[in-house]
């Protein structure tokens, strides 16, 4: 055990986990590559979770941070105005497509998710929330409350009453087989019936991710959430969208997931990738519902200078250089190759994904069960050759992977490479 593993395990909480049975600390990037102490480069498919969406070393984005590092000014709080920040909003007012949008900046995923509850619960008068089965919201005690999966839940203590919806469980044996709108129809049905059995009146809202990130990224069939948005409508209940991991043009078919649903959201919550590795995070929401609570609120950190710099660079690099247009482009090479290989290898029981976010469900040859040991034995096979993948869904059998969006075709091409060496050699040795 290296020395640096053992300082961090003394010291850092165990339920905080670490990839690999040789954990890595990297110390390099330039690209879409990083390198580790021991100088081994590898080609990052997932980006510190999703998070260094622009890949690493970017000019555009250093010297706007440092540009604003150059004016002494790191820090004042949201007690005074700050420009880019302002910047910033309305950019992602205009981007979000939800009429008469504000925008609260915060610092993570959690944060934000908290802050749309917050929102909803203060607009409806009701602690009653709907939200999706094998979601994750985040780590806090309001986000684990609508996050469903064991995993990641610690208690059953709750500040909501919560409900939870199918839309991402095809698996389940009785929705095998159904088409995508016999599958929609059923749950638009159950969403109905839980209205009518589970809850009182004045529920929420509903939060969902248009593709489940710690799921595995699972996902609803295209119209799911328009059809669970018509049912929501009939009572005035409010729709979330949590865009953390799928904003920003990812899935390549639409700048934010749930445009893939032809569903105008009216919150949506964003963090991860916008700052290019700088914490920031937030919400943008009908200004009616953001103007609503009648506390005062801040951020102290929220919306910095520093976050704002890297958020402004990052989101004009994304748009100058159309990075969603080479989402679809480059994650198409990876899904079709991936799933042109599944073919032949009875380890692979799924591949899913839109754009540069994508899946591998791994499964036992034999039985068909969801295989988490061969999960983690393709990690290694693909440390050992040179990719960092992610690992993740509801039994911890799926490889999660979303390269930045500066992916070129030649990497696609590299990467899947790599992923379908590790896959084969996985096969064989399960067989």
């Amino acid at each position: 055990m290296s020395d640096l593993l053992a300082r961090h395990r003394a010291v850092m909480p165990n339920w905080m986990a670490l990839y690999y049975n040789e954990p890595i600390e990297i110390v390099g990037g330039k690209g879409n590559r990083v390198v580790d102490a021991n100088g081994k480069s590898y080609l990052d498919f997932f980006a510190g979770i999703l998070t260094n969406m622009i890949g690493y070393d970017v000019p555009e984005v250093r010297e706007a941070v440092e540009r604003q590092l150059a004016t002494g000014v790191v820090h004042t709080s949201t007690l005074y105005l700050i420009r880019s920040q302002v910047e910033l909003a309305e950019k992602i007012a205009r981007l979000s497509g939800i009429p008469d949008a504000k925008v609260f900046f915060t610092n993570s995923g959690t944060e934000a998710n908290e802050t749309a509850l917050l929102l909803a619960t203060y607009a409806r008068g009701s602690d009653q929330v709907l939200a999706m089965r094998q979601s994750y919201h985040g780590r806090s005690f309001g986000a684990i409350s609508v996050t469903s999966n064991r995993s990641w839940k610690n208690n059953s203590l709750s500040p909501l009453n919560v409900h939870f919806l199918h839309g991402a469980d095809r698996h389940l044996v009785q929705f095998r087989g159904m088409s995508d709108a016999d599958y929609i129809a059923a749950c638009a049905d159950d969403l109905r019936h839980v209205l009518a059995t589970a809850v009182t009146k004045d529920v929420a809202a509903l939060i969902a991710e248009p593709i489940q990130g710690v799921g595995g990224f699972t996902m609803a069939p295209d119209g799911l959430f328009a059809a669970y948005k018509e049912v929501l409508d009939e009572e005035g209940i409010l729709f979330i969208s949590d865009e953390v991991q799928t904003g920003w043009g990812r899935t390549g078919s639409a700048f934010f997931g749930i445009q893939n649903h032809g569903v105008t959201p009216d919150m949506m919550t964003f963090a991860k990738g916008l700052g290019n590795g700088f914490a920031v995070g937030g919400i943008v929401a009908r200004g009616d519902l953001m103007d609503g609570p009648h506390a005062v609120g801040l951020s102290t950190f929220g919306g910095n200078p520093i976050s704002m710099a890297a958020a402004n660079a990052t989101l004009d690099y994304v748009l100058d250089h159309d990075l969603q247009a080479n989402a679809a482009r480059t994650g198409e090479i990876i899904i079709s190759g991936l799933r042109e290989a599944a073919g032949r290898l009875p380890v692979v029981g799924d591949v899913r994904g839109k754009g540069l976010m994508f899946a591998i469900e791994l499964v036992d040859p034999a039985t068909g069960a969801p295989a988490p040991a061969l999960a983690a034995r393709f990690m290694e096979e693909t440390k050992k050759l040179g990719l960092l993948a992610g690992k993740g869904g509801l039994y911890g059998s799926t490889l999660r992977m979303a390269p930045p969006l500066t992916l070129t075709e030649d990497e696609a091409r590299e990467g899947l490479g790599i992923l379908v060496t590790a896959l084969e050699t996985v096969n064989d040795e399960a067989r």
